[in-house]
């Protein structure tokens, strides 16, 4: 974005109309309402006040005199047309005529400002001395009675003294508005980056929802699907319970994808009021019917549960233990479907310990575990690391001695 923008985003039009096409910084000799109005001020009071000079000097002046001024004075009127783009080259043509030319006189205090308004501070101190050498010439050309007239030498100089000061004051107001709107450029900015920032940790925190409750819902999916395959000679009672049990999983698996698309939907999209509310999180209170589902699609999980206050336990950090168990399940389902799995919850010392063991089943040695993650699996496990990790808590998984797989996390629980 450039700097035009820096200065004039979010101005309405009434508002640049004020503003001069310097401090909006416009391409161009593209000029502002507020500008031609100070064009067309500043000729009538260069014509204006150049003609009164004119008229007082008029003695001093021979008929070619007469002509040569009123020549010079023109083309320093024409100048000043040209003073925004060319403002070196405008003060030392201008304030040169100024020093024979009395109609030039007005025009040579406004080339004057408009340096101080816009050149480097070299070339505005060359420029401030040309234009107290040219009032102090001037009064040479048309002293009263042929001699220097020292008051106009007064008046020349204390006149170029206001216009370069009101034009240093003028570029230090500029300069002051143009950092305010950078200023508020670069909040604006921050403000959309720390924005965006939250909105990709928020939809990264959403696509770890996604994993940990569509793996849990797919998975029951499955195993009800693979015993409808396995038995297809089964009663029909069992297969229309089975049935059920699949389409049931499938309804909730797609409306839970349903409520994650629409949370990870652009928001520009988004009508005003059109989002719906959120769904409540499920916290250590939900997982007893976590553990049912398990049951009711055949898993064998023992559930244990020993947590004294859980009722004030804070909502995160119940979550938390929710998805530990859920991804504990998950993976015991595709992973070792025969295997017994114990979840024990406990309390205490100012921790929550969270444990799900899959047990190996009956035949199979120590040497032989059927937990080992296939190739391209586990990335449940690298999320709910992550997630444990923000609960500033430690995660570990693994077979242990006996060949059984642990998943054990231990969260801060404050007393």
């Amino acid at each position: 974005m450039g700097r035009t923008d820096h200065a004039s985003a979010g101005l309405a039009q009434w508002q640049r109309t004020l503003l001069p096409a310097a401090l909006l910084e416009e391409p161009g000799d593209r000029r502002t309402p507020r500008d031609w109005g100070v064009d067309a001020l500043l000729y009538v009071l260069s014509i204006g006040v150049g003609l009164v000079t004119l008229g007082v000097t008029r003695s001093q002046h021979s008929t070619a005199g007469l002509i040569v001024d009123i020549g010079f004075g023109l083309v320093a009127f024409g100048a000043l047309w040209f003073r925004r783009r060319h403002p070196v080259g405008v003060a030392v043509l201008v304030l040169t005529l100024s020093c024979v030319s009395a109609l030039a006189a007005a025009s040579a205090l406004v080339v004057a400002f408009n340096a101080a308004l816009r050149v480097a501070p070299r070339t505005l101190a060359a420029i401030s001395a040309l234009a107290f050498a040219a009032a102090a010439v001037f009064p040479v050309f048309y002293g009263h009675d042929g001699g220097y007239d020292v008051s106009g030498l007064v008046i020349g100089e204390l006149l170029t003294v206001i216009a370069i000061g009101w034009g240093l004051f003028a570029r230090a107001q500029r300069d002051l508005v143009r950092s305010l709107h950078e200023r508020a450029h670069r909040l604006e900015a921050e403000r959309r980056l720390h924005e965006e920032q939250a909105r990709d940790a928020e939809r990264r925190r959403i696509a770890r929802e996604m994993h940990d409750v569509l793996a849990h819902r797919i998975s029951l999916l499955s195993l009800h699907a693979g015993a409808l395959e396995f038995r297809p000679d089964a009663p029909p009672e069992e297969i229309a319970e089975a049935a059920g049990v699949v389409r049931g999983a499938a309804h909730a698996a797609l409306q839970e994808l349903r409520d994650v698309i629409g949370v990870l939907r652009d928001e520009d999209g988004v009508l005003e009021g059109e989002r719906a509310t959120e769904p409540p999180q499920p916290t250590l209170a939900r997982i007893p019917a976590l553990v049912d589902e398990s049951r009711a699609a055949g898993a064998r999980v023992t559930l244990s549960i020993d947590a004294p206050g859980a009722d004030t336990m804070p909502a995160a950090l119940g979550r938390t233990a929710y998805r530990i168990v859920q991804e504990g399940l998950t993976n015991a389902r595709k992973h070792a479907p025969a295997a017994v799995v114990d979840v024990a919850i406990t309390g205490g010392d100012d921790e929550l310990l969270v444990t799900v063991v899959s047990r190996r089943p009956l035949g199979v040695t120590a040497g032989r575990t059927t937990f080992d993650l296939p190739a391209g699996g586990g990335t449940g496990l690298i999320g709910l690391t992550e997630r444990v990790a923000l609960a500033g808590g430690h995660l570990h998984h693994g077979p242990d001695a006996d060949g059984d797989f642990v998943l054990r996390a231990t969260l801060p629980w404050p007393a």
